[in-house]
């Protein structure tokens, strides 16, 4: 627990490693035994065919929900499956407490398909600002984290994503058709330019961890859900790459961003991005 005139930065020295233990204990208990092993009946849809939730997320989650506050008294958590039975919840990221952002299953679609490309994001953030991250990749048993001013990490090893190779295209995870408006599918439209290989994207958190390994160039993402985004946006930070909004301001957790936005290995790679999205490349 939080002792007393101890910063969230203290805290975090003291006990990353039993945050790291919480992720990997939920995955082995709540996620894994389920991979490949879904019945019908723990498999549920949310706003439609394409917004799937399985038992795996609810309880991974119900578990991180009860262990992560003990460890930092007076922390509340968002998880992605509590806000959406009670929508009201989501205003904790802008309140006072420090806030644990939870997406128990990032990449629900290839989780029920079997497939690997599924992870547990965990941010720890306060007042908007978002200061450790954790993206366990179980299928893999692959881990990167992020503390803020301390670097990115996965497996141990230094992350630093660096500018893209000169003389090919920039390769780039869009937000997937299903999920886009109209108006956000024609902005997305304009990444389709030589230059430039736009794709659909997979997990958002493992997207951000290829930005930061500097296997992807960007992203360009059309929703705030802070579960899907506090975690890599971190992540791509401290490994040297930077996020933009369509107004070229950073992106906020706590939402009101002008969307799509992109996070990226490098400044020039996001104002490019950028300013396709805009109409102004």
């Amino acid at each position: 627990m939080i002792e007393d005139n101890e910063t969230i930065d203290e805290f975090l020295a003291r006990h990353t490693g039993d945050v790291e233990e919480a992720v990997r204990k939920a995955a082995a208990q709540e996620i894994m035994p389920r991979w490949r092993r879904l019945a019908a009946h723990e498999v549920d849809q949310k706003a439609g065919p394409h917004d799937l939730v399985t038992d795996a997320d609810r309880k991974a989650e119900l578990y991180l929900t009860e262990v992560l506050p003990h460890l930092l008294p007076g922390s509340v958590v968002v998880g992605e499956e509590a806000v959406h039975a009670n929508p009201a919840s989501y205003g904790a990221i802008r309140g006072e407490a420090p806030v644990w952002i939870v997406d128990p299953v990032d990449g629900t679609r290839q989780f029920v398909r079997g497939e690997e490309g599924f992870c547990t994001l965990v941010a720890l953030a306060h007042r908007g600002v978002v200061h450790a991250s954790w993206t366990y990749a179980p299928a893999g048993d692959r881990l990167a984290t992020a503390a803020r001013g301390g670097g990115a990490f996965l497996d141990g090893e230094r992350l630093y994503a660096g500018p893209p190779e000169p003389g090919r295209d920039l390769r780039v995870a869009t937000s997937h058709p299903d999920y886009t408006t109209d108006e956000q599918k024609r902005d997305l439209l304009a990444l389709r330019t030589p230059g430039v290989a736009p794709r659909p994207c997979g997990s958002a958190g493992l997207e951000y961890l290829a930005v930061a390994r500097g296997e992807s160039d960007a992203t360009a993402f059309s929703w705030e859900a802070a579960w899907d985004h506090a975690a890599g946006l971190l992540l791509v930070e401290e490994a040297g790459g930077t996020h933009l909004t369509r107004t070229g301001e950073p992106f906020r957790i706590t939402g009101g961003n002008e969307l799509p936005f992109t996070a990226a290995r490098d400044a020039a790679t996001a104002r490019q991005v950028v300013a396709l999205l805009s109409g102004e490349a």
